[in-house]
C-alpha cells in the first residue's frame, strides 16, 4: 500500500493500493486493444458531451476537490481553490478545441504530374498515451495530461506523483462518472521500475512527462522507436529589472512569483537581476514583503506559504542556502528552517554565481537578487545555464523591453509581470534542458494527434 501523507505534519491522509506488474500489463493491453480496433473510437460529439458533463460535476464538487488537493499537495487552501477553478476551465477548453483538430487542403495541379487530383489532410489520434505527472499541481496537471489525451481521442494511462495520487484518482473517477467508457482513462500507481517498463513499451505512442530533468531525459532515452513525447522540466526563471521599473506593481508580482506554493513551481521567480541604482532598494522591499507572508499549515485559510512536499526537500534547501551564505551571500530575510516541513521565505542578495542557488532550480521559497551595471552582461548570465523556460523583464522603456525579450533565451518572456504567469490556453514549455514539446490545452491536444494525407485522383478534377 502507498501511504499518502500531509506535507505539513506528515500525518496519514489515507492509503492507496499499488498496482502489480500484472495489473499494469492489463491496463496497457486494454488501452492498446481499444485503439487498435477503430470501431471502439469515440466520435467527437461524444467526447465533447462527456467533457461538458465532467466540468459540471467538477463545479458541483469544488470544495471537495480543493480540500483533497490542499491536503495532499501542501499548496495553501486559497491557491488550491484557484487551481481547481483552472482545472474546470481546462476541461471546458479541451471540449471546445476538439472541433479545432482539423487538417487542410493541399494544392494540386501546380505541376503537370499533379493534375486531376485533390488532396487534403486530416488529424487522427496518435494512439495510446502514457502520462507521468508531478506533485505540485495535483489536479490541474492531470487535466493537462489526461483530459487532453481523451479529448484528442486517445486512450490514456496516467501515473500520478506518489505523494499526490488522490486528486488524480478523483478526476479520473469523475471522468468515468461523466461517461468515459472503460479503458479510455486508467490510473496506475506503481513502482518506478514498473513505470519505466510501461513508458518504454512499444505499444505506447505518446509519452507525457512532468518532473525532474534527470528522470525525464532518462526515460526519453529508453522510449521505443516511434514513441513521441513531451517533457516538462524546470528552470531557474530569471528576471531583468531596469532602473525605471515601477516598484508599486513589481514588488507584489515578484513576491507572488517567488513564493507561490513555497517556490515549488517550475517557473518560479528565482534569480532577479537588478540595475545597481535600485538593487538594494528592491532587495529590501522584497525582504519586507517576504517577512509578512504567513507560513504554516496549508489547510488554514490565512496561510500564504505552505510546507515543502517532503522533509528531505527542507534539508536540501537549507544546505543550498547555507552554501550561498558561506560563499558571501547576504541574507536579507529568512535563511532558516521553521520546522521539519517548512522553510522561511528567504531573500538572498548577491549570492555567488557558481553557488547551487544560482545554477540549479531551487524549488523552494528562496529568491536571489543580483546587482548589475550592464544589462547585456545580466542577460548573458541569465542565459548561461542549460535550462531555459520562462523569464521576465520590468521596465517602462518599450525599446528596452523588446530588446530584452529578443535576447533572453526562454520560451516565454513576460514584460512587467512575474515569470510564473500562465493561463491554460497559452503555449507552455521549456527549451534546451528544460524540456521538449509544448503544453497548453490545445497545444497538447494537437501533439497527441497526427496528420494523414489523402490524395484523390479523378479525370473530372
Amino acid at each position: 500500500m502507498l501511504q499518502v501523507l500531509s506535507p505539513y505534519d506528515q500525518s496519514l491522509i489515507t492509503e492507496v493500493k499499488r498496482n502489480s506488474k500484472e495489473e499494469v500489463e492489463q491496463a496497457l493491453t486494454k488501452a492498446y486493444n481499444l485503439f487498435e480496433n477503430r470501431t471502439n473510437w469515440l466520435p467527437a460529439h461524444e467526447r465533447i458531451a462527456i467533457l461538458e458533463r465532467t466540468a459540471e460535476i467538477m463545479k458541483s464538487r469544488i470544495e471537495e476537490l480543493t480540500k483533497t488537493a490542499t491536503q495532499e499537495g501542501g499548496k495553501p487552501l486559497q491557491d488550491s481553490k484557484v487551481e481547481v477553478l483552472r482545472a474546470i476551465n481546462g476541461v471546458k477548453l479541451a471540449a471546445e478545441h476538439i472541433g479545432q483538430l482539423k487538417g487542410e487542403q493541399i494544392p494540386m495541379g501546380l505541376t503537370p504530374a499533379s493534375e486531376n487530383r485533390i488532396a487534403f489532410t486530416t488529424r487522427e489520434p496518435i494512439g495510446v498515451v502514457v502520462s507521468v505527472s508531478a506533485f505540485n499541481h495535483p489536479l490541474n496537471l492531470i487535466v493537462h495530461q489526461v483530459v487532453t489525451a481523451f479529448a484528442a481521442g486517445c486512450p490514456v494511462i496516467v501515473k500520478p506523483a506518489s505523494s499526490t495520487p488522490l486528486s488524480c484518482l478523483a478526476l479520473v473517477g469523475i471522468l468515468k462518472e461523466a461517461g468515459v467508457p472503460d479503458g479510455w482513462c486508467q490510473t496506475i500507481i506503481c513502482s518506478n521500475e514498473l513505470t519505466e517498463a510501461l513508458v518504454t513499451d512499444a505499444r505506447v505512442n505518446y509519452f507525457s512527462f512532468i518532473g525532474s530533468a534527470k528522470v525525464g531525459w532518462y526515460l526519453k532515452s529508453k522510449l521505443s522507436a516511434g514513441t513521441r513525447c513531451a517533457l516538462e522540466h524546470g528552470g531557474v526563471a530569471p528576471v531583468i529589472v531596469e532602473k525605471d521599473a515601477d516598484f508599486q506593481e513589481m514588488i507584489p508580482a515578484l513576491l507572488k512569483g517567488g513564493f507561490y506554493h513555497a517556490g515549488q513551481v517550475c517557473v518560479s521567480v528565482q534569480k532577479i537581476f537588478v540595475h545597481e541604482n535600485i538593487s538594494k532598494t528592491l532587495a529590501e522591499k522584497m525582504s519586507e514583503g517576504a517577512k509578512k507572508l504567513i507560513v504554516g499549515n496549508q489547510m488554514n485559510k490565512d496561510t500564504e506559504v505552505g510546507p515543502l512536499i517532503i522533509p528531505a526537500e527542507v534539508d536540501r534547501v537549507e544546505m543550498w542556502v547555507n552554501e550561498a551564505i558561506v560563499g558571501g551571500a547576504k541574507v536579507l530575510c529568512g535563511g532558516k528552517r521553521i520546522s521539519d516541513t517548512c522553510y522561511e521565505p528567504t531573500v538572498l542578495f548577491n549570492p555567488p554565481l557558481d553557488a547551487k542557488v544560482s545554477t540549479l532550480e531551487i524549488f523552494g521559497p528562496v529568491v536571489c537578487v543580483y546587482s548589475y551595471s550592464d544589462r547585456e552582461e545580466a542577460i548573458k548570465i541569465a542565459n548561461s545555464l542549460d535550462v531555459h523556460f520562462q523569464a521576465s523583464v520590468f521596465t517602462k522603456n518599450l525599446d528596452v523591453a523588446l530588446d530584452t525579450v529578443n535576447k533572453l533565451n526562454a520560451n516565454a518572456v513576460m514584460v512587467n509581470d512575474h515569470t510564473a504567469f500562465r493561463v491554460d490556453w497559452m503555449p507552455f514549455g521549456g527549451r534546451d534542458a528544460s524540456g521538449i514539446g509544448m503544453g497548453g490545452i490545445q497545444y497538447s491536444m494537437h501533439e497527441m494527434t497526427r496528420e494523414k494525407l489523402m490524395v484523390i485522383k479523378s479525370k473530372v478534377l
